[in-house]
C-alpha cells in the first residue's frame, strides 16, 4: 500500500510538471506571437510587399543553394578530375619515358595536347600551404582530386593569379612537377552570369510587384481619407470608385451609404425647419395677444412662460439640427478662445487662455464656437476661476476648460451627456433650462470626427477636454 502511495505521489509530482512546463511553453509562445505582432508592419502596402517579396527571396534563395551547392559544385569536381586525370598521365608519361632530354617531349604534349605549361625543377621542398580562400569550391575539389587520383605530395595555389591556377606535385625521384592551367579549365567560372542574371529578373519583377501594389493600394487609401473626411463633417471632393473591383464595390457602399446619411439628413432639416415656422408662428400670436392685455402679474408670469418657451424649442431645435449644414472653414482658434475668455470676464469670472500649435484649423465655426461656448458657460455657472487652453499637432487640435467648481462625481460624467438630463445632487449641466447643452457640445464634437470627456481638473473642479481631429 505505501508503495501504491508513493507511485501515485509520484505521478501526481511528474504531471503537475509536465502542467507546468506546458504553461510556460504556452506563455513563451504567446509573447513570441505577439512580439512578431509588434515587429510586422501594419500598413497594407507593407504588408502586401512582403507577401510578394518573402516568396520570391525564398525562391531565390532555395535556387541559389541547389545551384551553388550541387551544380556547380558538381561542374567544378568534374573538370578539377579532368585536369588532375592530364596531370596524372604527365607523371605517368615521365615515369615510363625517363630518357627525354630536357623533358622537351613532356612539354610539347602538355602543350599542344592538353593546354598545359610544365616545368620540371630539381628537388626542393614544398612551399608552405597558402591561405585558403573563402569560396574555397575550386581549392577542396582540386585538393581532393590529386589526393585520389596521384597520391603524392602537392601544392597547389588558387588565389595568387586569378587567369591560372598553380599546381606542384613532388616526383618520386624528388623533382617537382609545376603545372600552370587556365582556371576555367578546372572551374565553373561563368556561374556568375546566372546570379546576375537571377538577381536582375528579381528586381525587375519587384519593381513591377510594387508598381502594380501602389495603384491596387491607391483606390484603399483613397476610401479612407474620404471616410475620414467625411466623419470630421467636411465636404468630399473628387472621391470616385477605382481599382479593383471589390474595392470599387466598397467605395460605391460608402457613396451610397455617405447619400442615405445626407438626404437623411435634409429631410430632418425641412421637418424642423416647418415645425420651427408653425411653432414660432403661434408663439408669436401669444406674445401679441399677451402684449394687447393690461399689465399685472399674472400677465407677466405668462410673458416669462411664453419667452421660456421661446427658448426651449430654440434648443431642441439646435440639438436635432446640429448645424449639419454649416460648411467647415479655416479658424483662428487662438483668436476664438480670446472672444470665449472676454465673454467670461464680461460675466463677472476670473479667465485666462493659452494656445500652443498653428491656430488656423478647418472647422465649422458656428458650431465650434456654441460647443466650447456650452461648455464655458456651464463652467461659469457653477465656478469662479475659468482656465481655457488649447494645444493643436499635427493630427489634433485639442481644447481644455477648467474650472475651480464643485465638479461633477465619476460615476455620473457618462450621465450628463444625455438629453434632457439633469443632476440634482451636483452641478446641473442648464440649471433651469433643458439640460442640452453638453448634450448638443458632444454632439457637435461628434460631428468633427471627435470626442468631449470629463475629468478632475488642477484648479480643484471639472476639466472638459474637446479633441477633434485636424
Amino acid at each position: 500500500m505505501a508503495s501504491y502511495d508513493h507511485t501515485r505521489s509520484t505521478y501526481g509530482g511528474l504531471r503537475g510538471l509536465i502542467a507546468n512546463a506546458a504553461t510556460r511553453l504556452r506563455g513563451f509562445g504567446e509573447v513570441g506571437a505577439r512580439r512578431f505582432n509588434e515587429l510586422m508592419p501594419k500598413g497594407l502596402y507593407a504588408r502586401s510587399l512582403i507577401i510578394v517579396i518573402a516568396p520570391i527571396v525564398i525562391l531565390q534563395s532555395v535556387v541559389a543553394y541547389i545551384f551553388m551547392e550541387r551544380h556547380w559544385q558538381l561542374v567544378t569536381l568534374r573538370l578539377s578530375g579532368a585536369v588532375t586525370q592530364d596531370i596524372a598521365a604527365l607523371i605517368d608519361i615521365h615515369k615510363t619515358y625517363p630518357q627525354d632530354r630536357d623533358f622537351e617531349t613532356l612539354r610539347r604534349i602538355a602543350r599542344d595536347r592538353l593546354n598545359l605549361m610544365v616545368e620540371i625543377l630539381p628537388p626542393e621542398p614544398l612551399p608552405a600551404p597558402g591561405p585558403r580562400p573563402f569560396f574555397d569550391v575550386l581549392d577542396a575539389a582540386l585538393s581532393r582530386e590529386i589526393a585520389l587520383q596521384i597520391g603524392r605530395p602537392f601544392w597547389i595555389d588558387t588565389v595568387g593569379n586569378s587567369a591560372l591556377i598553380e599546381i606542384r606535385v613532388q616526383l618520386e625521384t624528388g623533382q617537382i612537377l609545376k603545372v600552370f592551367a587556365r582556371r576555367g579549365m578546372a572551374y565553373a567560372s561563368n556561374s556568375h552570369i546566372f546570379l546576375v542574371w537571377m538577381v536582375i529578373a528579381s528586381l525587375v519583377l519587384l519593381a513591377i510587384a510594387i508598381l502594380f501594389l501602389r495603384n491596387q493600394i491607391r483606390p484603399i487609401q483613397a476610401l479612407a481619407a474620404a471616410a475620414e473626411e467625411f466623419g470630421k463633417g467636411r465636404e468630399v471632393i473628387g472621391f470616385r470608385p477605382r481599382g479593383a473591383s471589390e474595392v470599387r464595390a466598397a467605395a460605391l457602399a460608402f457613396i451610397e451609404m455617405k447619400r442615405r446619411i445626407e438626404r437623411q439628413i435634409d429631410q430632418r432639416t425641412t421637418m424642423l425647419a416647418g415645425v420651427s415656422h408653425d411653432l414660432r408662428t403661434v408663439l408669436t400670436r401669444f406674445k401679441l395677444e399677451l402684449a394687447l392685455l393690461p399689465d399685472d402679474p399674472e400677465i407677466e408670469a405668462m410673458r416669462r412662460d411664453v419667452d421660456e418657451m421661446g427658448r426651449m424649442l430654440e434648443a431642441y431645435l439646435a440639438f436635432a439640427r446640429g448645424d449639419m449644414g454649416e460648411l467647415p472653414a479655416p479658424t483662428d482658434m487662438q483668436a476664438f478662445l480670446e472672444e470665449l475668455r472676454a465673454a467670461a470676464e464680461r460675466s463677472g469670472h476670473k479667465a485666462s487662455v493659452s494656445f500652443h500649435g498653428e491656430p488656423i484649423v478647418k472647422v465649422r465655426p458656428d458650431a465650434f464656437r456654441r460647443c466650447l461656448a456650452n461648455l464655458v458657460s456651464n463652467a461659469a455657472r457653477y465656478a469662479d476661476t475659468i482656465a481655457i487652453s488649447g494645444h493643436r499637432d499635427h493630427r489634433w487640435l485639442t481644447v481644455t476648460i477648467d474650472d475651480d467648481g464643485p465638479g461633477i462625481p465619476q460615476e455620473r460624467r457618462d450621465d450628463v451627456f444625455k438629453p434632457f438630463l439633469r443632476l440634482d445632487d451636483a452641478r446641473n449641466v442648464d440649471e433651469g433650462g433643458t439640460g442640452l447643452g453638453l448634450a448638443i457640445a458632444r454632439d457637435i464634437a461628434r460631428s468633427h470626427g471627435g470626442e468631449i470627456n470629463l475629468s478632475d481638473s488642477a484648479l480643484g473642479g471639472l476639466r472638459a477636454t474637446v479633441r477633434v481631429p485636424v
